[in-house]
């Protein structure tokens, strides 16, 4: 399977977004609009999309706070899913983060994802013996 992997671009607001929706990462707390602003803001280079025949068919944002990498909205369309495209993603995120000096990276998966730890699981991923806290400073709408 030919994938080219780049970075976000203006204009893939809307299927970025369809993707999210279609693979059911959006919840009611983020608006998926703002966190692709937000995220424009900072390390918008670790932004990537994945294109198949034109078409945007994975995503995943990275970034490193200059002691942990972090990956959120890893996202393969299911029709592509089992191809190997998120594995192809992952490890060119992994690769930016390394090349930013990057020592380990940090993710989250909600504990009802099975396939999705799964997967993580499966390229090298362990679950670490620590407890998410979070604290919400900005409401999205």
């Amino acid at each position: 399977m030919n994938v080219e992997i780049r970075p976000y671009q203006t204009g893939d607001a809307l299927p970025v977004i369809q993707l999210w929706t279609d693979c059911g990462l959006v919840v009611p707390q983020n608006t998926p609009h703002d966190d692709i602003c937000r995220k424009l803001k900072v390390q918008p280079e670790m932004f990537l999309v994945g294109c198949f025949e034109g078409q945007i068919v994975a995503t995943v944002m990275a970034g490193y706070d200059g002691h942990r990498g972090w990956i959120n909205y890893l996202a393969v369309d299911p029709v592509h899913q089992g191809s190997g495209m998120g594995r192809r993603i992952m490890e060119k995120a992994e690769t930016l983060l390394q090349q930013s000096g990057c020592p380990k990276i940090n993710l989250q998966v909600r504990n009802t994802n099975v396939k999705v730890i799964e997967f993580y699981q499966k390229i090298g991923y362990k679950q670490d013996n620590v407890i998410s806290l979070g604290k919400r400073l900005i409401l999205d709408e």
